[in-house]
């Protein structure tokens, strides 16, 4: 099984386990169906929204004489009416359109912030960095040069946003673990402020691709984003 044939199973599915040898030697596949569970945990959530019970108006009484025939239409019965309202509420909450196997989101922010919910692993307070040799096969050179003057980079993997494999790293900030996002391939005319329920962030234009910086509500980012600029040059 390729990661073409398992991401298509894992987003009919997201329960499917039947490509456990695939998923045990591809780190992007794994993180691929970590956010399919979380984008399918989230429909779930949507689907249990409380519907009023439906109430239909009384009708007057009809004289038959004066009813003129119609073709009979279809008719829907009320858990029909309610199916559909329920459906319309999971595409209000969720914002998103299933495509084919993947996901299609309404803006790259909204990727962005859906990407860090489906890896709550990579957020760890730790001291133990990765390895000189996992970094450069995250970030290889025809990438980017990168050093490590932004901080001490504990996690490094290559995830799937907007079609492209990008490097997903962490670094230990003040408050906890900062996401950076590398997406030498997305480009944008201006800073774009990320907002979610426990983060902040921002994605900033650099060349012809952007940064995405993701912290904690209470992290001062201001002070990691300049470092991080410099510790990145692009080579594509």
């Amino acid at each position: 099984m390729n990661c073409e044939e398992y991401r298509q199973a894992i987003a009919e599915d997201p329960s499917f386990d039947g490509g456990a040898g695939h998923l045990s030697e591809c780190a992007a596949c794994q993180d691929y169906r970590a956010e399919m569970q979380a984008l399918d945990q989230r429909i779930g959530r949507a689907l249990a929204l409380d519907v009023p019970e439906l109430v239909l108006p009384e009708l007057p009484d009809i004289e038959s004489d004066n009813v003129v025939s119609l073709v009979r239409g279809r008719r829907f019965s009320p858990p029909t009416w309610l199916a559909m309202a329920a459906t319309v509420a999971v595409a209000a909450v969720l914002g998103v359109r299933l495509i084919g196997g993947g996901v299609e989101y309404e803006s790259l922010a909204d990727e962005v912030l859906a990407h860090l919910d489906g890896e709550p692993h990579a957020l760890v307070v730790t001291d133990v960095a990765v390895t000189d040799e996992q970094l450069h096969d995250v970030v290889p050179a025809e990438i980017a040069e990168l050093d490590h003057s932004a901080g001490l980079i504990t996690y490094a993997r290559s995830c799937p946003i907007n079609g492209h494999d990008v490097p997903h790293l962490v670094i230990q900030g003040q408050k906890g673990p900062i996401t950076i996002l590398l997406m030498p391939e997305e480009m944008i005319d201006a800073a774009v402020t990320l907002s979610g329920e426990h983060v902040k962030g921002v994605i900033l234009p650099v060349g012809n691709g952007s940064i995405a910086i993701i912290g904690e509500l209470t992290e001062r980012l201001e002070d990691v984003q300049q470092e991080v600029l410099n510790s990145v040059t692009w080579t594509t």
